[in-house]
């Protein structure tokens, strides 16, 4: 099989690269700067906001796995919609173009996001009326046309939402958390008491090739993915511990946290100022409320079973000795 990866120099994307390689697959990755490859993967520099780019890339291939997206919290609305959602029109366009079977695309749970937190949602939430986020609003619109795509011209193609994607190499999560509690800028928001699902990236590279796997049966759907379901704030204690650094002693009403956000969205909007704001409304809203999901559906349909999760997952962050073996062995 010949399979596309947009994105498959990133994070994620990498992951799923690799599994392909593992089967024997022929990978052909699409980034801006597809630099340090895995051996056996062909790289094929472009712009998502480029139809011949995408056109070009997706000429031959069997299947393809939309995982590039421009994520954040702020920044310019063209710069979200022109990666993110003509992007996506364009990727579809390519697979329709060359006759491509199947088409995975990387959604966020944040397209069914509204406020006041989600504690075991299912698939069948909608999209919200207003978005906090340029990022939520494209990504949700993308997927809307990925799923209604399914079935034209031949083309299958399901959409996952994975939460908060973790692990070894992660290179904004948990980096950014780690930051700001060691330059003392990290505060507990809210009681403390709001779950949330993570992800770890093995598992979520896994459930990209189960969608594929499993087509007959996913195509035209949307499925939460998550390793686990933590407390956050606990958690977030205990990843400061593994890495040696004083658990969080400050703590920020939720209410207080979200109005702070809102006022700093409008400062910085008021002047023009590019970089991202300390608190945001959405930030905010994450960071006290509950976001978790079921897994029902994946499990049900997909054959999903996560296997990263607990001390397990985190040893793998780390670099604990141990943990290589284990990924070895599970990727």
């Amino acid at each position: 099989m010949k399979a596309l990866v947009t994105g498959g120099a990133g994070f994620l994307g990498s992951r799923i690269v690799q599994r392909l390689l593992d089967r024997g697959d022929d990978v052909v990755v699409f980034s801006r700067r597809p630099n340090e490859l895995p051996a056996g993967a062909r790289a094929f520099a472009g712009d998502l906001r480029d139809a011949d780019d995408v056109a070009r890339a997706a000429e031959g291939a069997d299947a393809v796995f939309h995982v590039a997206a421009k994520a954040g919290v702020w920044g310019p609305r063209a710069e979200y919609f022109g990666i993110n959602l003509a992007g996506t029109r364009n990727v579809l366009t390519a697979c329709h173009k060359h006759g491509v079977r199947d088409l995975v695309y990387t959604s966020t749970p944040s397209v069914v996001f509204d406020r006041g937190g989600i504690a075991g949602g299912d698939e069948s939430l909608p999209y919200p009326a207003k978005f906090l986020t340029h990022y939520a609003e494209s990504k949700a619109l993308a997927e809307q046309e990925v799923l209604a795509a399914n079935g034209v011209n031949g083309l299958r193609t399901v959409s996952l939402r994975p939460h908060l994607i973790w692990g070894h190499g992660d290179p904004h999560l948990l980096p950014r958390v780690l930051d700001r509690a060691r330059a003392g800028k990290l505060k507990q928001v809210g009681d403390g008491t709001n779950r949330v699902d993570i992800t770890h990236v093995i598992d979520a590279a896994e459930a990209h090739l189960l969608a594929l796997e499993q087509m007959n049966t996913a195509a035209g759907k949307a499925y939460f993915i998550s390793s686990e379901t933590v407390e956050l704030w606990p958690w977030i204690n205990g990843v400061l511990e593994r890495a040696g650094v004083p658990k969080l002693s400050a703590q920020v009403s939720a209410r207080t946290a979200y109005k702070a956000g809102a006022l700093m969205e409008f400062i910085w909007r008021m002047f023009g100022i590019s970089s991202e704001p300390p608190m945001t409304r959405f930030v905010a809203e994450n960071l006290a409320a509950s976001h978790w999901f079921k897994l029902d559906a994946a499990k049900r349909d997909l054959g999903y079973e996560p296997a990263w999760t607990g001390e397990k997952a985190l040893d793998e962050y780390f670099g604990v000795k141990s943990a290589p073996e284990e990924v070895a062995a599970n990727a």
